[in-house]
């Protein structure tokens, strides 16, 4: 879930409502669990660079996001690899992509 408080679809509906009020590029690519699932950031800065994000919880229990991946950055055909990976291990992700100018969350998505 990606906050204790909220329920995973509420969350990530006010994500992309947030990027879209902002004029931020955004997708839902799927639909995890309603109340529970996790999350997954596609980051995409044209023409090709992608980086993912997977949701993690520290010792203190609290969200953080990890990058997926060891390289700095991957390209849209790994990112979509990696992706659809995810999915087959757990269909109750939630994957948001997201496009950018640098690589990077616009905001603090927690």
């Amino acid at each position: 879930m990606a906050n204790d408080s909220l329920p995973t679809h509420l969350w990530a509906g006010a994500f992309i409502r947030r990027c879209s009020s902002q004029g931020i590029p955004v997708i839902l690519v799927n639909q995890g669990e309603k109340m529970g699932g996790t999350v997954l950031f596609k980051i995409y800065q044209p023409p090709d660079k992608c980086r993912l994000l997977s949701q993690i919880r520290n010792f203190d229990g609290q969200i953080q996001w990890l990058q997926a991946h060891k390289e700095e950055f991957i390209d849209e055909v790994e990112a979509s690899i990696r992706i659809r990976k995810a999915i087959d291990r757990d269909p109750d992700v939630w994957v948001i992509e997201v496009e950018t100018k640098d690589c990077n969350l616009p905001f603090d998505p927690v």
